[in-house]
């Protein structure tokens, strides 16, 4: 499959892709003691960045559907939609202080344009579908993307939901994996492996297709790319994304980002 995609636009999304990690790094910072889910927020950013710079979805009822089901990544969410102008930099930064209405897990909020409310892993792709027949009912032109974790993929009702999409031949419908092999209790292919997840989506009548996670390029290609029946896209990603010594390391599935360790990443990133 090939198709033209706006080197500016990759260009862009490459920036805001910079930005949103840096503000993850620093939202963790704020978070303390607490901590914060740091590795997963940094895996699925280019996917986040590319969804929200190439669906529709400041369109009211009209808009296109953007679902996080992989909760854990909330925080990249926050960033991401702080960086598009729907959430202040004064609402984010109370990202896990008492009171907050931002912490480890999105709570749904249509006015700031989040969609779902995220926790229990793989609800956010059943709802998904949901959303989806509801769209077609009502003669909407909208698109619906929900993104799950590769670790998520474990659940039963992941797969429920992949049934229900085709036998409802739901061409609106997008499910993006934030593949990076690792969840909560470690590697995903020590704790249930679920590869290849591009020939198990195909089995239950999608379109499926491989891509580089942290390549725009790659993901715009497959999101422009004409659509006839369910879709899902395995973007095989790295956790930790951006911090060598943080990378594929399970450990940062939630952590502690200390001061001094802050300024190491920002100078890595900077770099």
């Amino acid at each position: 499959m090939s198709m033209d995609v706006c080197s500016k636009t990759v260009k862009s999304i490459e920036a805001d892709s910079h930005w949103v990690r840096k503000r993850i790094l620093e939202l963790s910072l704020n978070a303390g003691k607490k901590g914060a889910h740091v590795g997963g927020s940094l895996s699925v950013v280019e996917i986040l960045c590319s969804l929200y710079s190439y669906a529709n979805w400041d369109d009211g009822i009209n808009r296109d559907r953007i679902i996080l089901s992989k909760g854990h990544a909330a925080m990249a969410l926050f960033c991401v939609l702080e960086r598009k102008g729907r959430l202040l930099k004064s609402e984010t930064d109370t990202f896990e202080k008492n009171g907050s209405h931002y912490y480890a897990h999105a709570k749904r909020n249509q006015e700031k344009s989040i969609e779902f409310s995220g926790g229990s892993l793989s609800l956010g792709i059943s709802y998904a579908v949901g959303v989806a027949l509801a769209c077609k009912a009502k003669k909407l032109e909208s698109k619906v993307y929900v993104v799950v974790g590769d670790g998520e993929c474990d659940e039963g009702l992941v797969w429920e939901s992949a049934m229900a999409a085709s036998n409802y031949h739901l061409d609106n419908f997008t499910v993006i994996v934030d593949c990076n092999g690792i969840q909560s209790d470690g590697f995903t292919d020590n704790v249930m492996s679920s590869a290849p997840l591009s020939n198990k989506f195909k089995a239950f009548g999608f379109d499926s297709y491989d891509v580089d996670g942290h390549d725009a390029n790659e993901l715009l290609t497959v999101l422009q790319a004409k659509q006839l029946c369910p879709r899902a896209v395995i973007a095989h990603t790295v956790k930790g994304k951006g911090i060598s010594s943080i990378e594929n390391k399970p450990e940062w599935h939630h952590g502690v980002v200390t001061p001094e360790f802050y300024r190491q990443m920002v100078s890595e990133l900077d770099e």
